[in-house]
């Protein structure tokens, strides 16, 4: 069987990332990336050689790419000739924009989180409603918070039923490169329910959940608290064996010295990780507890990374390459080297 041919639109904090995710995947082939101005990833996409053909994502743009020393492969619609699907990591709304020139290519979409839901068929993820997505034309990721999230919940709702959740984000303010954005010595608070929450019973309509969200004043990574009132009962040790088997969370334990967020953005920084991206949620193994018959835990979502493997779940199902979803994500997982 050929390869899935596949294009990414954006080269920014996700983009740059699905694109080397893609590279990986040993049945699909990144035919390239598109941007409109050389912004420091496609300035150090040219400095180590142009691994990934960049096309300009916009009229003119070839100018200021060309001014740059960025080779430039072709225009967006000639991006578009050469793929099967487009990942669309621009910045919201202009995915939208983008979906009319894909329509009229007869190309397939999956846009990140950030892009209204109107844009999609199908809102998506890899392990909760694979199957939903299967054949679709145009997929939408739910957001680098409500993806972890799901995770967590959708492991231990397929091992004991999940009734409901609440949850608690301690979310970090914006990006490392934003500098534009950021709150200084401020916690500010939204009213609940946060949209993580809703989306999350968009994705598993048979959870009830709330939540509320705390903004701080950091960059690398968000917490996020939950409680989820289980419908058999569940140990402590048994929802830790569960984590422990989901090959998107990495357990982790306090004792060993995973004590804040950073900590496992370095963990990954000492493992060799590009960029220190870790495709994996954290699980404070010591934050697992109960109250009455409700378990609680705690989870870290690497904000950059965390889509990667469910935006790649989505090519599988709208080709469709795989109908199968454990057949699915267990291809991603092993090209990401997620064993």
């Amino acid at each position: 069987m050929s390869k899935i041919k596949v294009g990414v639109a954006g080269y920014g904090v996700i983009g740059q990332r699905l694109a080397d995710g893609v590279a990986l995947q040993e049945d699909m082939e990144l035919v390239g990336v598109a941007d409109v101005a050389p912004t420091l990833p496609v300035r150090a996409l040219a400095e180590k050689g142009m691994p990934y053909k960049m096309f300009t994502a916009a009229p003119g743009a070839e100018a200021a790419l060309t001014a740059a020393g960025i080779p430039v492969s072709g225009t967006f619609d000639d991006l578009l000739g050469e793929v099967d699907i487009m990942l669309d990591a621009a910045p919201g709304g202009i995915g939208a924009k983008n979906k009319e020139k894909y329509v009229a290519a007869g190309v397939k979409g999956v846009f990140q989180g950030g892009e209204a839901g109107s844009v999609a068929d199908v809102f998506f993820h890899g392990y909760a409603n694979y199957a939903r997505g299967v054949g679709k034309d145009y997929l939408k990721l739910t957001s680098c918070n409500t993806t972890g999230l799901i995770r967590a919940v959708d492991a231990l709702d397929k091992a004991v039923g999940i009734h409901k959740v609440a949850i608690t984000i301690i979310r970090r303010i914006a990006d490392p490169g934003d500098t534009h954005r950021g709150i200084v010595d401020s916690l500010m608070m939204e009213a609940i329910p946060n949209h993580q929450a809703v989306d999350l019973m968009e994705i598993m309509p048979h959870v009830d959940a709330t939540g509320l969200l705390v903004h701080t004043p950091i960059t690398h990574g968000h917490i996020i608290t939950i409680v989820a009132t289980p419908k058999k009962g569940i140990t402590d040790d048994e929802a830790i064996d569960v984590f422990r088997a989901h090959p998107r969370v990495r357990s982790v334990r306090i004792a060993d010295g995973f004590t804040t967020n950073t900590s496992l953005f370095n963990y990954a920084r000492f493992l060799g990780k590009p960029r220190g991206d870790m495709y994996e949620i954290g699980l404070f193994e010591e934050t697992v507890g109960h109250s009455g018959d409700d378990l609680m835990f705690a989870i870290n979502i690497p904000q950059e990374s965390v889509t990667i493997p469910e935006t790649i779940d989505a090519v599988r199902a709208a080709i469709p390459m795989q109908e199968d979803q454990a057949e699915a994500v267990g291809l991603t997982n092993r090209y990401l080297g997620m064993a």
